[in-house]
């Protein structure tokens, strides 16, 4: 079963993004669902040809990671967009990061301060799944750094694609107007 680029042009309204960041954005999104499903039908071809033993085989192996997660942040990122309010301060999600961190601005200053940090990648608020903790994480590359057994809840993109046409340098102002378009009810339904 092929994998489908979903429709996110909904999120070309949003405050601090302009229509030609999102549309570039949306446009490296579909590669990645395309070279995943590119990488998966020749895997299953090399499979059925009985071509598992050869190198070929061993670097789509390893391509598939950046690929799917590739598209699979992508997706996740842009669904936790789109909010116009803030953060239920009274719901569970709060609950979660006050445990964590001590409040809701403390954990909204390590994400931040995480999201600034020199180089390219991803923020990810996870879950850890075997104990509940919420940890802030840097993911230097889509196939590396995710941590095993958790859960993605709040996913930022600091990929230079994300922010440079609008932002130039000024990362923290990128972050600044993600923050202030964050779907938190999304975010808070992926807890587990």
């Amino acid at each position: 079963m092929a994998y489908t680029v979903k429709d996110y042009s909904k999120l070309i309204v949003m405050d601090g993004f302009s229509e030609t960041l999102l549309k570039n954005h949306f446009t490296l999104y579909q590669g990645y669902v395309t070279n995943t499903n590119k990488v998966l039908d020749t895997l299953e071809q090399m499979l059925k040809d009985g071509k598992t033993a050869t190198s070929e085989f061993a670097e789509l192996k390893r391509r598939l990671g950046w690929e799917f997660n590739g598209m699979r942040l992508h997706e996740y990122y842009f669904e936790n967009l789109g909010g116009k309010g803030g953060i239920n301060k009274d719901g569970r999600l709060t609950r979660k990061i006050a445990e964590g961190f001590g409040s809701y601005e403390a954990w909204e200053k390590d994400f931040k301060a995480t999201g600034t940090m020199r180089g390219i990648g991803w923020v990810v608020l996870y879950q850890d799944a075997l104990n509940g903790r919420l940890i802030n994480f840097w993911i230097n590359e889509h196939d590396v750094s995710h941590p095993a057994g958790c859960n993605p809840l709040l996913i930022m993109d600091v990929f230079e694609h994300a922010f440079m046409i609008d932002y130039g340098l000024k990362r923290a102002d990128y972050i600044e107007a993600f923050f202030k378009n964050i779907d938190w009810d999304v975010v808070e339904k992926r807890i587990k």
